[in-house]
């Protein structure tokens, strides 16, 4: 439909809207045609997670978004203490990677260029542009203290960058404020919450205390080297405004720390409250000492001299400890929650409902599909997973976000330092550069044994998808038992199965990955406490074997973290100059950027809280004006953001609203990963409030699967579906018919089918609501084209 060239934009804008064909526009204006005929229309939001280039650049914000997953993937449970401190914990972990990011700035601007490069004349020779700067030369900007503070500029300006992205991206996707709804009665689910999806004052609250603490970075990394220099013996009224200036930072940071911890949600109402003053406060504080600091380190002490590293490069180290912290507190909390789940099923909880058809980003965009449980199955269905990772899945995700920010920061700063040494390696014979601090290194060390691991692992996967493969041939034949087989065909029937089945493999992936990341992340931080060096230096004393061994781990991770930085910024580039792309990272946003920013303000927008917003003020309106009822279809992340809108809708519009789902992942994906939102007491008790649920699914499909409610009444799956239609040529398909696995849904007999006895479904009822007598065929109501 949205393909079609007589399809107009209804209602909405270039980047979200309403799409009908243009011979049913006029039918918004006469209501009362919508008993005659259904009136199809289409919502798309590709252009939120698609649109210009500038969303290509959402890469570098990757660390962000995933530690932002994290706070959404905390267990089901009703310890309310244990969740706000999970929540809390979370938000503080994410608030270290604010800190980090900036941190990694500041050692390259301030440390790799200002105090090591700027203060060694073989490095300046081949760096005219620092001539100014150098320290051989008595400038004005010679001075340690004054290249730190010229320098400061651009992490701060890395900062104002952020903040601005933050507040332009929230008033342009996130600023849609629900529809009126009542107030959350106990046990409402949190997705029928009224302010779930609108978060204004959370959101402001951790922005300034992100922008605070990352101000705050710049300062102490001014602030520092001077204040150590002063303690050797410089006048006492420049040492008191040195501890002063010292005990301003520390207080601020804490007041951040705090604002952080205290920036919670408030759902059960519109978030509106602005809290101007303690942002300003906040803001202006962090400002005030970063413009000090830099007054105080460009004070002149004619006998300063940088040597080495800077002194604050140990807050690198002092970081990476932090959050490992963060990230064993919050995997006691996740056990805590995952042990006590909710004793009450949520009866008499509000359930869901949305109107008008949902269509996803032209990459997963393949309509709407519906089918019969009568179709034959190549395989048999499959039951709703538990919890992975034992409830750890946010610690572990958490990981991750902390790993990605210390592979993207740590590679930035050591090519830098390659980059100013001239491919000399810093910190050897001969180099004017002592290179960044010791614990980048360490920890790049250790990247080629995590990707071995991971390697090992998914050899292991992989033979059980051939083993899977095999078994699963028979089957396959059996479905298809009055067709001629051929081997050929079965392998790629059962073989695409199989792969199907990889995604469930996902959380064996992740644990390997984690557990070898942590623990041998904190040996590389004990490695580099405990004596100094890199890996190749402390080894050199070592047996040969040990000695290589270090050394080609070191080289390897320093080549593999260049090689990340590198790649990330090409997928970006690219992204940015082909919509073709731009489109397939839009993938990966459509789960990343689905959650509002609950941890972490500089994260990437999230488009359902304006998607969500969009639909069900379309479902409210069109329902009080026209008194129908709709079908509201979505396939893929469209039935998520469909079970997400059909829950802000109010009771009684919610029993008009029957839902089509295909290749359906709320409960494969989103039931086992967010399982205090998606569980299967939430979906049930949306299911119990709807007027219908339809859901088909394949078991070809590598991301869809049955919703698996449990409960009286009609199922609500329909499926497996055969996937092939057909195994060969035939009369009825002289075609071959392709494995559509997650698309193509609408192509299938049984959508045709499903769709039409929901809609019939849907029409009686109405038509019995109203008052009027059946007519021979028509429907009120609205579905998917």
């Amino acid at each position: 439909m949205l393909g079609d060239p007589r399809t107009v934009c209804l209602a909405g804008d270039d980047t979200a809207g309403v799409h009908r064909r243009a011979c049913d526009a006029d039918a918004e204006q006469h209501p009362e045609r919508h008993h005659e005929a259904p009136v199809p229309e289409a919502y798309c939001w590709s252009n939120l997670t698609s649109g210009n280039g500038s969303r290509a650049l959402w890469l570098l914000l990757l660390p962000f978004m995933i530690a932002n997953l994290a706070h959404w993937m905390r267990p089901p449970s009703h310890r309310q203490r244990s969740a706000r401190g999970y929540g809390a914990a979370v938000r503080l972990l994410a608030l270290t990677l604010t800190v980090l990011l900036v941190a990694a700035a500041c050692e390259v601007a301030l440390d790799l260029v200002g105090w090591q490069c700027a203060g060694s004349a073989r490095c300046v020779r081949g760096s005219s542009w620092l001539g100014f700067a150098a320290a051989g030369r008595g400038g004005w900007w010679s001075e340690p203290g004054r290249r730190l503070a010229l320098a400061a500029l651009v992490p701060a300006a890395l900062t104002a960058l952020l903040w601005w992205l933050s507040h332009r991206t929230w008033s342009a996707y996130e600023s849609q404020r629900p529809a009126p709804g009542a107030a959350a009665a106990p046990g409402t689910p949190a997705l029928a919450m009224p302010g779930f999806w609108y978060g204004r004052r959370s959101v402001a609250r951790l922005r300034s205390a992100h922008t605070a603490a990352a101000l705050l970075t710049v300062a102490a990394a001014v602030t520092v080297p001077a204040l150590r220099h002063d303690r050797g013996g410089a006048r006492l009224p420049l040492q008191v405004l040195g501890w002063t200036l010292a005990a301003l930072i520390a207080a601020l940071a804490a007041a951040a720390v705090t604002v952080t911890c205290r920036a919670a949600r408030s759902e059960a109402g519109l978030d509106d409250a602005t809290d101007h003053g303690t942002s300003r406060a906040l803001l202006a504080g962090a400002l005030a000492a970063l413009a000090a600091a830099a007054l105080y380190a460009g004070w002149h002490r004619p006998a300063w001299a940088s040597t080495g590293r800077l002194p604050a490069a140990q807050a690198v180290t002092a970081l990476t400890v932090l959050q490992g912290a963060l990230i064993a507190a919050l995997a006691v909390l996740a056990a805590l929650l995952h042990h006590s789940p909710p004793h009450d099923p949520e009866d008499g909880s509000p359930g869901a409902a949305a109107p008008s058809a949902v269509a996803g980003p032209p990459s997963q965009a393949d309509g709407v599909g519906v089918g019969s449980g009568a179709e034959p199955s190549a395989v048999a269905g499959s039951s709703p997973q538990a919890v992975p990772l034992r409830g750890l899945g946010g610690p572990a995700v958490g990981l991750l976000g902390c790993g990605l920010g210390g592979v993207l920061t740590g590679g930035v700063a050591q090519r830098a330092a390659d980059w100013l040494d001239r491919g000399r390696t810093p910190g050897e014979a001969g180099s004017p550069l002592a290179g960044p601090p010791a614990v980048l290194t360490w920890e790049a060390s250790v990247i080629p044994v995590v990707l071995g691991l991971l390697a090992v692992t998914a050899a292991a996967v992989v033979w059980r998808l051939r083993r899977r493969e095999r078994a699963l041939r028979g089957e396959v034949e059996a479905a298809y038992s009055d067709e001629q087989h051929r081997p050929a065909r079965t392998r790629q029937i059962a073989g695409a199965v199989a792969r199907a089945g990889l995604t469930d493999s996902a959380p064996l992936l992740v644990a390997v990955v984690c557990a070898a990341a942590f623990v041998l992340g904190a040996a590389a931080v004990t490695g580099a406490l405990t004596g100094g060096g890199t890996p190749g230096e402390r080894a050199a004393g070592a047996p040969a074997v040990v000695a290589a061994g270090a050394g080609a781990a070191q080289a390897m991770g320093s080549w593999l973290v260049g090689a990340g930085v590198v790649a990330l910024v090409a997928l970006g580039r690219r992204a940015y100059r082909d919509p073709a792309a731009r489109r397939t990272v839009g993938i990966l946003w459509d789960v990343g950027t689905f959650w509002p920013r609950a941890a972490h303000p500089f994260a990437p927008p999230c488009y359902a809280e304006r998607a969500v917003p969009d639909l069900s003020w379309r479902m409210e309106s069109w329902t009080a004006r026209t008194g129908g009822r709709i079908i509201l279809s979505g396939h893929s992340q469209g039935s998520v953001l469909s079970a997400a809108a059909v829950w802000q809708l109010d009771p009684e519009t919610r029993g008009r609203v029957a839902l089509l789902t295909y290749g359906c992942p709320l409960t494969r994906l989103y039931g086992r990963w967010f399982p205090a939102y998606f569980g299967q007491r939430s979906l049930h008790g949306l299911h119990r409030d709807m007027h219908a649920w339809r859901n088909l699914w394949r078991r070809t499909d590598p991301i869809g699967g049955p919703v698996g409610i449990p409960g009286p009444g009609e199922p609500v799956d329909r499926g497996p579906l055969l996937d092939p239609v057909a195994y060969g040529r035939s009369a009825r398909h002289p075609l071959p018919e392709p494995v559509r696995g997650h698309s193509g849904f609408q192509a299938d007999p049984a959508f045709a089918r499903e769709r039409a006895a929901l809609l019939a479904q849907v029409v009686q009822e109405g038509l019995r609501g109203s008052g009027k007598a059946l007519p021979a065929q028509g429907s009120s109501g609205r579905s998917s084209g």
